[in-house]
């Protein structure tokens, strides 16, 4: 089992930053993939990032792509989501997920609460 806690949310005006973090507990996460996710109001759930267990394979969606910047510190089982450039496009509920391997799905093994972003001015 691993336990999945989402830190860093907030309220930012358009041009802000937020960086956001992902917790892992009750297990090793150094042999998961861990992703983000994001879900507005009234909009289905969409992969933001995702990091290998070894940092070698990074994906983000094209919408963030130059804007956001994912890593990992295995040493501390943490993963973060470095958010530049917010827009309000960005406003929605941030989730961490994880699987073993090293891809995501859009169906992960665990996840997290998720933290509100707000992108507002």
């Amino acid at each position: 089992q691993l336990q999945l806690v989402e830190s860093g949310g907030g309220l930012v005006q358009p041009g802000g930053s937020l960086r956001l973090s992902c917790a892992a507990s009750g297990n090793n996460a150094d042999y998961y993939a861990i992703g983000w996710f994001r879900q507005a109001p009234g909009k289905e759930r969409e992969g933001v990032s995702c990091i290998s267990p070894g940092s070698t394979r990074i994906d983000y969606t094209d919408s963030v792509k130059g804007r956001f910047t994912v890593s990992r510190d295995n040493a501390k089982n943490t993963v973060y989501l470095q958010m530049n450039g917010l827009e309000t496009e960005d406003t929605a509920v941030y989730y961490c997920a994880a699987r073993i391997g090293e891809y995501c799905r859009a169906e992960m093994a665990y996840w997290g609460q998720g933290t509100q972003v707000t992108v507002s001015s």
